[in-house]
């Protein structure tokens, strides 16, 4: 599945990135697939704070833009399950220098226990 281009001109790359990841939410959902599929409930559970009206409208705008898929399986009941494609591990690649600056710079040194 192709991105979805939105309106508007961007001015750089980043500018674009910032437009798929923007908000608060999104990015802690990117990291919580990282690992494995889960279901919406589990998704709720691995990013603490987000409502179910936010979770469920970022996972429809990430699957629009082809970072996440939606997988149903015809069962009773029915089972939903959400992962990355290709595009949304190679954003997790690119945001991973990111994380490794923010725990570096910002939560500083782990103490030795």
């Amino acid at each position: 599945m192709a991105t979805v281009r939105r309106p508007g001109a961007y001015v750089c790359g980043i500018d674009a990135a910032m437009d798929v990841i923007g908000g608060k939410w999104k990015v802690l959902i990117l990291w919580a697939l990282n690992e494995h599929a889960c279901r919406f409930g589990e998704l709720r559970r691995l990013v603490p704070g987000v409502t179910e009206k936010v979770l469920a409208s970022h996972l429809r705008e990430l699957e629009a833009d082809g970072i996440v898929h939606r997988e149903v399986y015809a069962e009773v009941p029915p089972r939903v399950e959400y992962s990355l494609t290709t595009l949304g591990v190679s954003l997790n690649e690119a945001l991973a220098p990111l994380g490794d600056w923010g725990r570096e710079h910002v939560l500083g040194p782990a103490k030795s226990a």
